[in-house]
């Protein structure tokens, strides 16, 4: 985008600039195109500082690792509330899942699986195989969706459709 913004509007202006130079021999033409350039130039410099301030997260596996529980504020009300007190997760560095089923603070009972990884784009995505019988929760991968400067896993529950999961550890709701 920037070559082309470039090429339409900085080489052509530049070329009027030092044609009405070399007609008029103002120095103010001289001046302008040494301010097109050097704010061209500055601009294109902080778009590239600024880059990483708008791209989003890109991951890798060590990023996956931790615990995970119903982000209560994509969709808050009593249905959020119900499944963070239901259900939370973790993934381990040896590549394992613990799906928790609980009440509150105690857990009832754990499905346990593995996870795995895949490289189709520049960001890994997250791989479950979880053993069988399996909850209907992590019957199937997560979508994942990357923000700036963090993410969110998606299980698609045949119960309760889209259940969204992020980062944190479970506390007491008040």
């Amino acid at each position: 985008m920037a070559g082309l913004a470039f090429i339409l509007f900085v080489l052509p202006l530049s070329g009027v600039i030092i044609l009405m130079w070399l007609l008029t021999q103002r120095k103010e033409y001289g001046v302008a195109l040494i301010l097109l350039w050097l704010g061209s130039f500055l601009l294109l410099v902080l778009s590239y500082a600024a880059r990483p301030l708008f791209e989003k997260k890109i991951l890798d596996e060590s990023d996956y690792y931790g615990t995970y529980v119903i982000d209560r504020d994509y969709f808050s009300g009593p249905e959020a509330d119900w499944q963070y007190n239901s259900f939370r997760f973790e993934i381990k560095e040896n590549d394992s899942i613990y799906f928790h089923v609980t009440d509150g603070e105690r857990i009832i009972k754990t499905y346990t699986g593995s996870v795995y990884f895949t490289e189709p784009y520049k960001s890994k995505r997250l791989g479950i195989k979880m053993k069988e019988p399996a909850h209907h929760v992590v019957s199937s991968h997560p979508t994942v969706y990357r923000d700036v400067w963090d993410f969110f896993l998606v299980f698609r529950s045949t119960k309760y459709h889209n259940m969204y999961f992020r980062k944190g550890n479970w506390k007491p709701l008040d």
